[in-house]
């Protein structure tokens, strides 16, 4: 009589769930289990089946939940903008509202108020199902940000910020660029990415026409050796093809083209303003865009009128979601309003089916991340950053098309647990790495404070007595 072999010794199992893995056949697994040993996923499949196969430690019952990988959000400001959450007037146009009083109130902002700003960012994407995050590249204090991060146990790549073109002619452009540079090569030196790291340093541009050929050359330089990535802020209004079309005689991307700085390892942030030579130049250098349809709605970007994101699908081009600033954390509040958008913009509903709006905010990401091999799916081998989605709820039932549900019905709400790295860092809906009452009430000192050091005045429109 054969003797049965040994069970696999394994730290948690969770049991019962319905899994949505993203892996290459997409595989969806009813009555499944997922096994993390350490930092990964070492078994996945029926639970029957691994049952027997390993024996956990620690055994979670999975019945009435729904299991994905952690949401990646491929844009979003750490800092700054989780202080001022619904402080600037809603009337004034992109120029003022970014660099009247949104840059003047990161500016305005202490160390201090940067690691409590960065740990309420990370609170938000953790409660809400996302575990991998790339910050918008606007950080001030990074090494303290670094810090209050990983006291969370997301996981992240973040920059300082860098913008080094001198548009007062009293400025001294050639010693702006030199600290550009400089801080580019000097973040991935303190904040290394390595494969047992969670928080990282990744050479990103405010972009826009803040930073000059030199740098854009430099920071892609530095990605090519350092298997990073560089990502900007590009074209959200015709502001930026105005300029550069004035001062190059070529549109944005054009001009990235023919820099040499397009690539694989390259993501534009919002690209509601392209025309479709750039479109196709992206699609050539396989470039990845992230859509942040809560910005573009709220910033009044004209996204759903100009933007050519159906073509962008279309013609291959990497497409990921992200949050931005300014409004809510939740990348799957995001999912569905991607959904929809361009829907009803072309009156056809066949684009953006919820399959494609899953894999934007999962492997798409991933891709964009250069970290396809770690995370984006749930499979043996990968890092284990998974997310329990709690179906008891009304948004959630009947559960019928599991992925169709969770873009078009579902929100942050419904997530129960997240494990990030093998750690499960929220459980039964709360965070388990950062006091979050303290936190909120730090928070909202922080806050106050940080508003009146800028002196912009309080423009809500009805009284607060």
């Amino acid at each position: 009589m054969t003797e049965p072999l040994p069970r696999q010794a394994v730290d948690t199992l969770i049991s019962g769930a319905l899994i949505v893995t993203m892996d290459a056949e997409r595989r969806v697994i009813g009555d499944g289990a997922v096994a993390i040993l350490g930092d990964r996923i070492v078994a996945i499949g029926k639970r029957e089946t691994i049952a027997a196969q390993v024996e956990a430690r620690q055994t979670v019952d999975g019945r009435g939940f729904v299991v994905t990988p952690g949401l990646i959000n491929t844009h979003v400001h750490v800092t700054g903008d989780p202080l001022i959450r619904g402080f600037i007037p809603e009337d004034l146009d992109f120029m003022e509202v970014v660099f009247g009083w949104a840059t003047r109130l990161h500016q305005a902002q202490t160390p201090d108020d940067q690691r409590l700003a960065a740990q309420m960012a990370a609170v938000e994407m953790l409660r809400s199902g996302t575990t991998c995050f790339l910050e918008a590249g606007t950080i001030l204090a990074l090494d303290e940000v670094a810090d209050s991060l990983r006291q969370t146990g997301i996981r992240g790549l973040i920059s300082e910020w860098v913008m080094d073109r001198a548009f007062d002619p009293a400025d001294d452009q050639t010693a702006l660029t030199d600290r550009a540079l400089r801080t580019l090569q000097d973040e991935i030196v303190r904040h290394p990415l390595r494969d047992d790291t969670l928080i990282a340093a990744w050479p990103s541009l405010v972009g826009h026409q803040t930073n000059t050929d030199t740098t854009w050359r430099f920071a892609k330089q530095l990605a090519d050796q350092h298997g990073l990535g560089v990502s900007a802020h590009m074209s959200p209004s015709a502001l930026d093809a105005e300029w550069y079309l004035a001062h190059t005689g070529r549109r944005p991307v054009e001009h990235l083209a023919d820099l040499g700085v397009l690539g694989s390892n390259v993501s534009l942030t919002h690209a509601a303003h392209l025309d479709a030579r750039e479109v196709a130049l992206l699609a050539a250098s396989g470039a990845s865009v992230a859509h942040c349809p809560m910005a573009a709605l709220k910033g009044g970007y004209g996204v759903t009128a100009i933007g050519l994101f159906p073509e962008m699908a279309a013609s291959g081009v990497n497409l990921t979601l992200g949050t931005d600033a300014g409004v809510s954390g939740d990348l799957i509040r995001c999912m569905s309003l991607a959904a929809g958008l361009f829907r009803d913009a072309r009156q056809d509903n066949r684009l953006f089916p919820p399959s494609t709006i899953l894999e934007m905010a999962t492997v798409n990401a991933a891709s964009t991340l250069q970290m396809s091999d770690r995370i984006g799916s749930l499979e043996v081998g990968k890092k284990a950053d998974l997310v329990m989605h709690d179906t008891d709820r009304p948004e959630w039932r009947p559960l019928l098309n599991v992925v169709a549900q969770l873009v078009w019905s579902a929100d942050g709400r419904g997530v129960h647990s997240v494990w990030v790295d093998g750690r499960r860092v929220v459980e039964d809906y709360r965070v388990t790495t950062v006091d979050e009452h303290r936190l909120y009430a730090e928070v909202q000192v922080a806050a106050k404070a940080l508003i009146a050091r800028a002196g912009l005045p309080d423009r809500q429109v009805w009284p607060v007595l």
